[in-house]
């Protein structure tokens, strides 16, 4: 055979460059379909939607650039190689900004993490950390792949480190649609905000089954994970949602607050509501006897952009409100006690909850704006043995470290040390407002006559009329703002109608704020 003779017979095994591209679109298909159709209609029978379909109505359209996908697991114990391992990662954006994205595929092998399925998150957050995007985590596995052993279980620890780099630098959002057990629990829990979904996720370190040899209890995967025991009992998940697609919008909505990271300034949009914008009924809302309770979410709503409050953590230690609102098209953070619930006081859980969403707010350049109706901290034997020395001190060290603006406002009650906590003057609060039915003082009327007059009140010919005599006494030169405001530790006394108004100039005044804390590696908060 000639060198010409072979040289042609060799050009026969060559695809040609349509040939290839016909691979190309095969092998992407085949990769699309991870786990097969059929793996697919019984993630739809379970009302949960795919990988993929997740990633399309989280992102905006057309804007997803999906990498690795043709990375194959590591280990074939069933004889399979499966394109993209159980994840699908990539980067897109939402309202037109980067984010980074992975979403697990419960139709490859239960959505279980292995060693490929881990580095694939894990590049993803590196080029989140180098880039300055959010990552939002769409979780639905079955855990650590156990075929792999030791491989998967390092594969977590590489991803628990990189969220804790990450913490503070970058959001992180995980949203868990399906299953999320074990180790892998403690990724979302490092995240900045969790999504569930009601009845279709649920989260545990131990399974029923577990739960039942070791305790002996007997207990649903609902009751002992679900969305609404996370978001009202124990505070692990920050919102329930009804559905994967409200889930998805909500996580959008949130972005909308958030800067990209902790080097941008939160975004602003174009305002729709006036800034100069009076609400009489305000004047009116804080009711004449100051043990009957009223809505703070009401006057919030007066107070804020379009009345729109993206309250976080609802259904949990409800005495204390968080949430994301604008101001003028500024994102803003507020936290405010709720009279109707436990009339506002600071609990354990109330106090976790508020250091948290404050430390969140300081890391990303929120703006703080705190309305007050705090008659102090929850007394009894279970708060003092559960820690609320130690709890409450979460929330003081969480305002006193914060160098954001902040500005803080007193409808009515700030009593004791629950007043210093509470974004005061004395802990860096940059103005402090008060409306004219604000009483701060060291406690309320009643116990502090009870306390200081207890003789008098013995001795007197009629001591309930004595009592209501001294409480009126005490009521009419303490209980009022005005000798807070003599000593400057409120700015100014205002008309609750201008409260708006206040809010938006004094943002305007702090946009430029530059507040530091002494150079340290990191405070020891009382964990």
């Amino acid at each position: 055979m000639t060198t010409s003779e072979r040289s042609a017979q060799d050009t026969t095994h060559i695809k040609s460059t349509a040939e290839k591209l016909s691979e190309l679109q095969e092998l992407k298909a085949q990769s699309k379909l991870g786990g097969g159709q059929k793996r697919i209609d019984a993630q739809h029978k379970k009302g949960k939607l795919t990988a993929r379909e997740r990633i399309d109505l989280l992102l905006d359209p057309g804007t997803f650039n999906e990498l690795d996908m043709f990375v194959t697991n590591r280990t074939s114990f069933d004889g399979q190689t499966i394109y993209g391992d159980g994840v699908v990662t990539g980067y897109g954006q939402v309202d037109g900004r980067l984010v980074y994205v992975f979403s697990q595929d419960f139709t490859v092998y239960g959505g279980s993490l292995a060693e490929a399925h881990a580095e694939k998150i894990c590049k993803v957050l590196d080029l989140a950390m180098k880039n300055g995007a959010p990552v939002i985590g769409l979780n639905d596995s079955g855990g650590a792949r156990i075929q792999e052993g030791v491989v998967s279980l390092g594969g977590y620890a590489d991803i628990f480190l990189r969220n804790t780099l990450a913490s503070g630098v970058i959001p992180q959002i995980s949203a868990i649609m399906g299953p999320c057990a074990g180790g892998a629990v403690y990724s979302p829990a490092i995240t900045d905000f969790i999504f569930m979904v009601e009845n279709t996720s649920y989260m545990f370190v131990t399974g029923p089954n577990v739960v039942k040899t070791v305790t002996h209890e007997d207990v649903t995967f609902e009751q002992l994970g679900g969305a609404r025991v996370h978001s009202s009992t124990s505070g692990v998940s920050h919102f329930a949602c009804p559905s994967e697609p409200e889930c998805i919008r909500m996580i959008r909505q949130l972005l909308s607050y958030l800067p990209l990271n902790n080097m941008e300034d939160p975004p602003r949009i174009t305002p729709n509501d006036s800034p100069t914008r009076v609400e009489e009924a305000l004047d009116s809302i804080i009711p004449d006897n100051p043990n009957k309770p009223y809505d703070m979410k009401t006057i919030i709503r007066h107070i804020v952009d379009d009345g729109e409050f993206f309250e976080v953590q609802e259904h949990f230690a409800q005495n204390i409100l968080i949430g994301f609102a604008r101001l003028n098209g500024r994102s803003v953070g507020i936290v405010a006690q709720q009279p109707r619930s436990l009339a506002g006081v600071l609990d354990i859980n109330a106090s976790d909850k508020a250091a948290r969403f404050v430390r969140f707010c300081d890391c990303f350049n929120i703006p703080i704006v705190t309305f007050v109706d705090v008659p102090g901290f929850l007394p009894g034997i279970a708060q003092e043995h559960g820690g609320i020395i130690r709890h409450g001190a979460k929330l003081l060290y969480a305002y006193c470290e914060a160098t954001v603006p902040k500005i803080t406002v007193i409808t009515r009650k700030a009593y004791g040390g629950a007043y210093d906590v509470m974004s005061s003057k004395h802990v860096r609060g940059d103005i402090n407002y008060a409306w004219p039915t604000a009483e701060i003082a060291v406690m309320g009327a009643e116990p502090a006559v009870n306390v200081l007059f207890k003789d008098e009140i013995e001795k007197a010919a009629d001591p309930d009329q004595r009592r209501k005599e001294l409480v009126e006494e005490y009521m009419a030169k303490y209980s009022n703002p005005y000798i807070a405001a003599a000593r400057g530790y409120v700015d100014e006394v205002i008309e609750p109608h201008n409260t708006r108004i206040k809010l938006i100039n004094a943002l305007e005044m702090l946009k430029n704020k530059r507040d530091t804390n002494p150079p340290k590696k990191h405070g020891n908060i009382p964990l």
